[in-house]
C-alpha cells in the first residue's frame, strides 16, 4: 500500500465539509479566483468553488495515453484545465448543467494556454451525444445526500446526488466512454463502496483506488477510484493521508500539486 501525507486548509466562505487549498495556492481576490501556475480559475459565478475535492482528483486522475477526455459536471473549468495540462495531447470537454458556471468556464478556458484543446459547454450527461467517444472521463460529481443539502437550488444542483443519482452518471459514462476507457471520479468513502458494489455488477472493474484520510486517529473522508470495462492488471490501492504527524502540510502534498502551484 501507498501511503502519500496531504494536507487541507478550509475556507470560511465554503461549508465545513468541503476543503479547499487556500494556504496551499497562491490566491488571487479569493471570493473570485484561484491562480495557478498556467491557469488562473475565477469562480465567483459558479455554485461550486475551487476545492481540495476538483485539485485532487485533476492531479490524481489517470489520463495519459488517450486523446479525448470528457469532465462530467466541469463547473468552472478547474479539473478540465488540469486535465490540458497534464494531457497535452489530449481535446478535453466540459460539460455542466449550469449554464452561469460554464459561461464562466469558457471564459477560464479562453484566458488559458489550453484554449485550442478545451471546450465547455451547456448539456445533461444523461442526454449527451456527441459524435465520438471518450478515452478518458472525470467527474467530481454532486454526492451528498437528503440531509445535507444546501441552502440554494444551484448549489443543491452542484452538490445533492439528487441532481445526478450516481447509478445515472455511471450509465451514461458506460454509453459515451471506449470500450477500453477509464472513469475516474473522487467521493466519500461510504458513497464509494455502494459505487462499485454496483459498477462491479454492470461489469465494471477498479483499476486504481486511493483512500483519503484527514488523520490517521479519525475514519477515511473519501475514495478516488479509476474504472474500465477493459483489461484489469493489478490493482493500485493507495492510500492518502491529509496531515503529517506533527500536523503540518508534507512534502508529498506540494509533489503531488507541484505542478500547479504558482
Amino acid at each position: 500500500m501507498v501511503i502519500i501525507y496531504l494536507n487541507y486548509v478550509i475556507l470560511p466562505q465554503i461549508l465545513s465539509h468541503y476543503i479547499t487549498f487556500s494556504q496551499s495556492m497562491s490566491v488571487h481576490n479569493s471570493n473570485r479566483s484561484f491562480r495557478f501556475r498556467q491557469f488562473e480559475v475565477f469562480h465567483d459565478r459558479c455554485a461550486m468553488k475551487v476545492g481540495t475535492d476538483g485539485v485532487l482528483l485533476g492531479a490524481w486522475a489517470d489520463v495519459c495515453g488517450g486523446t479525448r477526455v470528457l469532465d462530467v459536471g466541469c463547473g468552472s473549468g478547474l479539473v478540465a484545465l488540469m486535465v490540458a495540462q497534464r494531457a497535452p495531447c489530449a481535446t478535453v470537454v466540459g460539460i455542466d448543467i449550469d449554464r452561469m458556471a460554464v459561461g464562466q468556464a469558457v471564459e477560464n478556458v479562453a484566458r488559458s494556454p489550453f484554449a485550442d484543446r478545451v471546450v465547455c459547454e451547456v448539456a445533461d450527461v444523461r442526454a449527451y451525444a456527441p459524435a465520438f467517444l471518450f478515452d478518458h472521463v472525470v467527474s467530481n460529481p454532486p454526492f451528498f445526500e437528503e440531509d445535507t443539502l444546501p441552502p440554494d437550488k444551484a448549489r443543491m444542483s452542484a452538490r445533492n446526488a439528487s441532481a445526478l443519482p450516481l447509478a445515472e452518471l455511471l450509465s451514461s459514462v458506460s454509453r459515451l466512454l471506449q470500450p477500453a476507457g477509464s472513469f475516474s471520479l473522487i467521493l466519500p468513502v461510504q458513497t464509494a463502496d455502494r459505487f462499485v458494489t454496483r459498477a462491479l455488477a454492470e461489469g465494471w472493474r477498479v483499476v486504481r483506488s486511493c483512500i483519503v484520510w484527514t488523520t490517521l486517529r479519525k475514519p477515511p473522508r473519501r475514495r478516488m477510484l479509476t474504472l474500465t470495462r477493459g483489461h484489469v492488471g493489478e490493482v493500485r490501492q493507495e492510500s492518502l493521508v491529509l496531515n503529517a504527524p506533527d500536523g503540518s502540510r508534507s512534502e508529498a502534498y506540494a509533489k503531488l500539486c507541484g505542478d500547479f502551484y504558482l
